[in-house]
């Protein structure tokens, strides 16, 4: 594994993990990508779509200060487009990790007023919010009897020195 700053490294892992997990859920039957249990956001199919446009939004709201908005009218992704974005997205956000200083913010309506975030702060939530909820996904997957994909930074560290 090459050396590399901490940001740098907890985004890399991070975009591993969203990936890792995407693709052992593209091996899922639709029945199984429609399991939900108490606790989850929802079934794997919709916490994954939530992941992925969260953090699309968590880089639009850093490189634009706009929020991503999917249209309505949009059909739901694929397991295939899903990575495909998860993996622009999360190289967008190793690239703004690098960058970001502590004095940047950008405006976010919060409970109807503008306020201004640092967005330090949104990148923190973005590794925060997939982590959760990827443990979500995991708990489902264990409840069908499916060996979810080891998603820890050792396994990462291995996967990366080998």
């Amino acid at each position: 594994m090459k050396p590399s700053d901490t940001l740098t490294t907890l985004f890399n892992h991070h975009l591993w993990a969203n990936v890792r997990l995407l693709e052992q859920c593209a091996r899922l039957t639709v029945e199984q990508l429609e399991t939900t249990m108490p606790g989850a956001r929802g079934s794997i199919y919709e916490t994954l779509q939530h992941i992925v446009n969260s953090e699309r939004s968590y880089l639009s709201r850093i490189s634009t200060g706009e929020p991503y908005r999917r249209p309505a009218e949009a059909r739901p992704m694929t397991i295939g487009e899903m990575i495909e974005a998860v993996r622009l997205s999360g190289m967008g956000l190793i690239e703004w990790a690098a960058k970001v200083q502590p004095e940047d913010v950008v405006e976010v309506h919060w409970e109807g007023a503008p306020r201004s975030v640092p967005k330090a702060i949104i990148l923190t939530q973005a590794i925060n919010h997939a982590t959760e909820h990827r443990e979500q996904v995991k708990a489902i997957l264990t409840k069908l009897g499916v060996e979810p994909p080891d998603l820890q930074a050792w396994a990462y560290f291995e996967e990366m020195d080998s």
